[in-house]
Order: structure tokens, then C-alpha cells, then sequence
């Protein structure tokens, strides 16, 4: 870690909003890993999550759901898997995937890194942690719960079920998925293939289908995104999913407002 644990730490919010500490953490010198942490102002070893980026990287919108998971009462840490805080264009993404991918051992070291890197924060019980991905995000996060097991709970919203392997250990987890009925980075065979995998490690596990919703339906990225059959923002199902997803992580730590 090459940030003190308060280094650079900012307040936010005011009479009418919770308040809350942001700050950046570096943590990987090459290629620097600069992830953030976000959390109400009084947290003090609590519940946490490790939220990980889409394809689009740790951009605005990231910051802005981490945001809102501290309102309730989360600790945040934001991952930066990409790392220089990169946030690719949409005809750069492939690349960066493909990267993560051809690479023995580098997409799961990024996300462990983040994973260890959020427990050495004062504001996160290590024995109190989920994690958290959109996208690309929700791939890396299953990935982590399939391979260290060591999260509570797993939230993957409109996941690419390309990315992911299937053959799960026994675990002891929650996790909830979301996706688009017609994603076709999550097709009917890789869903029954999920649900076989995790029902056979033994996963309290729910999956969230929304029809007529294409992959990616949350993200800003794809609100403005050329008309295509792969990608599109799907307003009413974005929020159902965030008010799903709000209310899982209340059933996982009941102290949450």
C-alpha cells in the first residue's frame, strides 16, 4: 500500500445529505492500481464491499453507486482493474478484456489485489465483506467468490457469463445476479450452467431476469451507445436492479439504513 490510511482524505455531503470520507489509495506501483475508498464519516471497522468497474473503468458513475452503497451505511472500496485509472472508449474495451484474459493469473491478481488492499482499510471488517461488479465487474466478481471464497455475500449485475468458469467449490455465500433476458453475453445455456454450478457448491443464490433487456442496461456508457443487438441502457430496469440490490445487502448486514 503506498497511501498512508487517511492519506488524502475528503469529506462530502452536508446539513441535508450524509456525510462522507472519500480518498485514494494506491495499491500497485506498476501499473499503479489507484483504487478509492468511500464510507459514511463515522465508519469504523464495518461493513464493506469491494465494487468493481465495468468495462468503462472506475469513471464517474462508479464513484457515484459507491456513493449511494455508503448512504446506506457501506464502506466502499472501488477497484481499479485496469489500473492508471483508465476508462476506455467503447472501441477500446475488447483490448483491455482481452488482456485481463490472455495473461495467466493477471485478471485474478488485479481483483485480489483490490480485495486484499480493502480489508487494510480502518473502516472495513475484514470479516465483513462482499463484493460488487457491473459488467465485466460482475464477471471478475463471481470469478473471485468461485476461486478465494471469501466474501460474504456477491452482488454480479448484467455479468458476462462468456467470461466466467463453472467449476465451483463448495461455498458458503450469498449472491445475486442480474441480467437481461436477451444479453447475449448471458445466453439461456450459460444461465443454466450458472445455476447448476452454484446450486452444486451449495450458494444461496438468486438470479434477477428482466425481459425484453439487452447486456449492459445499467450503464451510461450505453444510454447514448449507436442502436445495436448487444448493448443497451434499459432505464426502469436499472433502477429495479439498484433498489434490488440495496435491499440484498440490507438482508446481508441487517445494521444498514
Amino acid at each position: 500500500m503506498h497511501d498512508s490510511p487517511r492519506c488524502g482524505t475528503h469529506i462530502r455531503g452536508g446539513m441535508d445529505m450524509a456525510q462522507l470520507i472519500e480518498r485514494d489509495i494506491s495499491y500497485s506501483a506498476s501499473p499503479e492500481l489507484r483504487g478509492m475508498l468511500v464510507a459514511p464519516v463515522d465508519a469504523v471497522a464495518g461493513p464493506g464491499v469491494v465494487l468493481i468497474h465495468d468495462a468503462f473503468g472506475l469513471g464517474e458513475q462508479m464513484v457515484q453507486t459507491a456513493r449511494n452503497l455508503a448512504e446506506l451505511g457501506l464502506s466502499v472500496f472501488l477497484a481499479d482493474v485496469w489500473g492508471e485509472r483508465a476508462t476506455p472508449a467503447q472501441d477500446e474495451i475488447g483490448q483491455y478484456i482481452g488482456a485481463m484474459k490472455q495473461v495467466p493469473g493477471l485478471w485474478q491478481g488485479r481483483i485480489a489485489a483490490a480485495h486484499d488492499a480493502a480489508r487494510q482499510q480502518p473502516e472495513i471488517d475484514p470479516a465483513r465483506l462482499a463484493n460488487m461488479g457491473f459488467c465485466f465487474g460482475g464477471s471478475s466478481a463471481l470469478e473471485y467468490l468461485r476461486v478465494a471464497g471469501d466474501v460474504l455475500a456477491t452482488v454480479a449485475v448484467h455479468p458476462g457469463l462468456d467470461l466466467i468458469e463453472y467449476d465451483w467449490s463448495p461455498r458458503e455465500a450469498r449472491v445475486l445476479v442480474t441480467l437481461g433476458a436477451i444479453d447475449p453475453m448471458a445466453t439461456p445455456e450459460q444461465r443454466a450452467e450458472l445455476d447448476r454450478a452454484l446450486s452444486t457448491a451449495g450458494v444461496d443464490w438468486e438470479l434477477d431476469l428482466y425481459s425484453h433487456t439487452k447486456h449492459g442496461y445499467t450503464s451510461e456508457g450505453a444510454r447514448f451507445a449507436p442502436e445495436n443487438p448487444v448493448v443497451g441502457f434499459h432505464e426502469r430496469n436499472a433502477k429495479r436492479t439498484k433498489d434490488r440490490y440495496e435491499a440484498f445487502f440490507r438482508e446481508i448486514f441487517p445494521e444498514l439504513s
